[in-house]
């Protein structure tokens, strides 16, 4: 195992580096024996995500091999063998050919040759993969939010913890260095006692084409809706049949919870991560949004919105869509000064809606910002690179930056905020029980019905 951890972290370091691939990988080669082997990974869900940030996230590993793709339109599926096997042609130099491709993730999770998998799935997919991979024994990356409902996502963070496997979720912010700083200098006092946080998302517009329409062939659309109700089908509600642009899913209810758990899940996670509180949560949550109007057409997540959420620590965190007065990101508020961090003109893929005027860090304070000395204790884990934190991770065997119980209590409190959008009062939560106190009818929104046979 030495020999082959010290030939994978040559490789992880190399990088962009090039290397020599035969047409064909005999798997005595790649096989799971192999003392010089690198990562076999399958990616699932092959769509506009996984093509412009997942997998080109791992392509650029030496220590890396995507073996294997699996999506549930074929012409998708036709799409990513090919995208794949082009970049290891180019990069090697040969013809490379021999990318599986499987029409069920479940067929690519049973390959044993497979070590870790890409999960860029509609969100409505992505605890139950999470899970299944995790009892497969396969290392995940997977795309945020980690869930639909609180439950799934307390399912998926125990399967992972029981399976011994290594879960990173795509909250990217965590390796840009900009958020590790805000974060560092509010935890080490630089604003002084931490009051607020405010947390800015963008908005999504109602619309999108209600006609029924037929399933394309290719497409299995039955499996694709999983465990959600079955609707029928229409483009704007999956999405698009030509090209990789932004998909309706994500602006439906029955798939998703809107921006909210979209963007919400990588700025509320760097919210707890500048207060520590990483494996807790919110006690009291209240909040109120505006749904589209019956006829405004398919797509029904929240558009404008407020909420408010206290923390044990007496910290209030407030969240609202964000306008040209406030550009998205998160703003920290202390007693003595603020800082606001954002990815200033970064975005994780094309059609991305994002503020391009916003600063990457701004304080109140230009001397808020000074480097942190001897006198200021607190440094957190430094990651440059988020896949590659996955992968040294599962080299060295070690704890990668974003694990599923932090992923987990992130999603919870976009999905707390979301159950208080529809309930007109102030909720009470325990982080520990992972329930609200003495209100039923908020309790009964921690899960939904799985429509067989989809069921966790």
């Amino acid at each position: 195992m030495s020999t082959r951890r010290n030939f994978l972290k040559q490789s992880l370091s190399a990088g962009l580096g090039l290397f020599a691939v035969p047409t064909i990988i005999p798997a005595s080669v790649l096989g799971k024996n192999a003392p010089s082997k690198r990562i076999n990974i399958g990616a699932i869900g092959t769509g506009r995500i996984s093509r412009d940030h997942d997998m080109p996230g791992v392509l650029k590993y030496d220590s890396a091999r995507i073996i294997a793709v699996s999506d549930l339109d074929a012409n998708r599926l036709a799409d990513a063998k090919k995208y794949v096997e082009d970049y290891y042609t180019k990069k090697s130099g040969s013809a490379y050919k021999g990318v599986l491709t499987y029409g069920d993730y479940r067929d690519l999770l049973a390959n044993k040759d497979i070590d870790a998998v890409l999960v860029s799935t509609p969100d409505h997919w992505h605890a139950k993969i999470a899970i299944d991979a995790a009892r497969a024994g396969k290392h995940i990356y997977l795309q945020k939010p980690t869930s639909l409902t609180i439950d799934e996502g307390r399912k998926m963070s125990n399967a992972v913890n029981a399976n011994g496997v290594i879960l990173q979720i795509g909250s990217q912010q965590r390796s840009m260095e900009q958020f590790r700083i805000a974060c560092e200098l509010v935890r080490n006092g630089r604003i002084g006692q931490l009051k607020e946080i405010e947390i800015r998302l963008p908005g999504d517009p109602p619309g999108g084409n209600t006609e029924e329409m037929p399933i394309p062939k290719g497409f299995n659309y039955d499996m694709w809706l999983g465990q959600t109700p079955y609707v029928y089908y229409t483009v704007d509600r999956v999405h698009p049949q030509q090209g990789y642009d932004r998909p309706g899913w994500l602006r439906c209810e029955q798939f998703g919870a809107g921006m909210i758990t979209g963007w919400g899940a990588h700025h509320f996670d760097i919210a707890h991560w500048g207060m520590d509180r990483e494996y807790s949560g919110p006690i009291e949550i209240e909040g109120k949004a505006e749904f589209p109007a019956e006829g405004s057409g398919l797509w029904d997540v929240h558009g404008r919105y407020e909420t408010e959420m206290l923390y044990d620590n007496g910290v209030i965190v407030r969240g609202m869509q964000d306008s040209k007065e406030k550009p998205n990101g998160v703003l920290f508020t202390g007693s003595d000064g603020w800082i606001f961090v954002s990815r200033g003109n970064y975005a994780a893929s094309p059609n991305e809606p994002i503020s391009t005027k916003s600063q990457a860090l701004q304080a109140s304070d230009v001397k808020i910002l000074s480097p942190l000395t001897d006198n200021d204790p607190v440094r957190l884990y430094i990651s440059n690179d988020h896949h590659g934190n996955w992968l040294e991770s599962i080299i060295e065997n070690k704890k990668n930056i974003t694990p599923a119980e932090v992923a987990h209590r992130s999603c919870t409190a976009c999905l707390l905020q979301h159950i208080a959008m529809k309930l007109p009062r102030r909720l009470y939560w325990d982080p520990v029980l992972e329930r609200f106190k003495n209100d039923d009818e908020a309790n009964s929104m921690v899960a939904r019905p799985h429509r067989p046979p989809y069921q966790f």
